[in-house]
């Protein structure tokens, strides 16, 4: 009874979300302080005071027809005037409020750049690995996925395999970073040498070639890592974004899209933008939080609670006999399985209550993630039994 297109969807459901699931059982059988639920980016630091201060603040000062009303499909313009002076105070960009359409959050800003810029049968690049439903939001424009292997030494973007993939009907590539699932930050010196193929693409093909940039981790990042804003290496970058991680705002659901006046056809872009905003269904942002975004548009998110999260849990693992890459940015850390079916190695957690999510669901198999936005008692509590598994598979000596 329901549409062919869904069936695939339905019979794959979100492994990330299955392992939520199984978390909720879980804790109802144990109790949450005996579950070491890693599955899901949900934060565990609140949001900051502000914010809670602001939708106070509105509510009893705003007029309601305004605070609660229709605006302009890209967003209240002052809000997304707002957010534009705070990126070019931070990054030495010009924006203004046209370059930016306030999204519901940066997966429906997402479609909204894809619902844009993408006709039937044209091509979007992923590297791997890459959050899995990249793919079903470019097949909801009738797209082609084309994915790029992993570098497993580094998990830099793989550029080789992807300067021979690029192709005529090349109309997107999506880059990620910092990284979900890895915790990589793709370096200055990746993106010139990705924005430099690009270009040179482009030429050879006379086409236009969009970089689309997903940074919900962008405040996310340690040991005074540099995160690149990319419209700055590449004239052909749309930014989206989203507060779910900076604010830890996930289930307020809001975001944006940035089209820089120097994008080819930015103008059109632009206007073409809010209208698909519209029209798959979303309208515009929600007011309330737009609104509460432009009070607390610098606030900064406790990065410190994340790292000793992430330092913890690298650490512990490490000695344990684990191998895994140490994350420069997310909250999220990718380790190798110690068996090559990481589903099994997943199951076999279950036993000592750790939910994992395996890469294959990020398309990288014999790895796992674990979202460290959790408690730290959470993480040291789960050592131990992370000891315990790493007995049964031989890693501890």
């Amino acid at each position: 009874m329901i549409a062919e297109k869904m069936k695939p969807y339905v019979k794959n459901n979100s492994a990330i979300r299955m392992m939520f699931e199984e978390g909720n059982r879980l804790r109802a059988i144990y109790g949450p302080e005996n579950v070491f639920d890693f599955s899901l980016g949900n934060p565990s630091v609140p949001a900051p005071d502000c914010v809670r201060q602001a939708i106070i603040d509105l509510v009893n000062e705003e007029e309601p027809t305004v605070l609660h009303g229709y605006m302009s499909n890209a967003g209240f313009e002052d809000v997304r005037q707002t957010i534009a002076e705070s990126l070019n105070r931070r990054f030495g960009t010009s924006f203004t409020a046209k370059n930016l359409i306030m999204t519901v959050g940066a997966a429906s800003g997402l479609n909204v750049a894809f619902k844009t810029i993408l006709n039937p049968g044209e091509e979007v690049i992923v590297f791997a690995p890459y959050f899995l439903e990249y793919g079903a939001y470019v097949r909801n424009y009738d797209g082609n996925l084309v994915e790029i292997s992993p570098d497993t030494t580094t998990f830099q973007p793989n550029l080789k395999e992807f300067e021979e993939k690029i192709t005529p009907k090349t109309r997107a590539v999506i880059v990620n970073t910092p990284h979900n699932p890895t915790g990589v930050v793709y370096s200055e010196e990746t993106i010139r040498k990705l924005a430099s193929i690009l270009e040179a693409k482009q030429k050879e093909f006379g086409t236009v070639i969009y970089l689309i940039s997903d940074e919900p981790y962008r405040e996310l990042a340690y040991d005074g890592v540099q995160v690149p804003y990319l419209t700055k290496y590449y004239a052909n970058t749309i930014v989206g974004y989203s507060y779910s991680k900076s604010l830890s705002l996930p289930g307020e659901r809001i975001g944006y899209l940035v089209i820089p006046d120097e994008a080819d056809g930015s103008e059109e872009l632009i206007a073409a933008a809010a209208i698909a905003n519209r029209t798959i269904g979303c309208v515009n942002a929600p007011s309330l939080i737009q609104k509460v975004i432009a009070k607390c548009v610098d606030a900064e998110v406790d990065v410190a609670a994340y790292d000793k999260n992430r330092l913890a849990l690298y650490n512990g693992l490490k000695e344990l006999g684990f191998e895994c890459i140490k994350p420069q940015g997310a909250f999220y850390l990718f380790v190798k399985s110690p068996v090559a079916d990481e589903k099994a190695f997943c199951e076999a957690g279950k036993k000592y209550n750790i939910l994992m999510v395996p890469g294959s669901s990020f398309a990288c198999p014999g790895y796992v993630r674990l979202a460290y936005c959790v408690s730290y008692d959470t993480i040291m509590n789960s050592l131990p039994q992370f000891g315990k598994l790493a007995e049964e598979f031989g890693l501890k000596a």
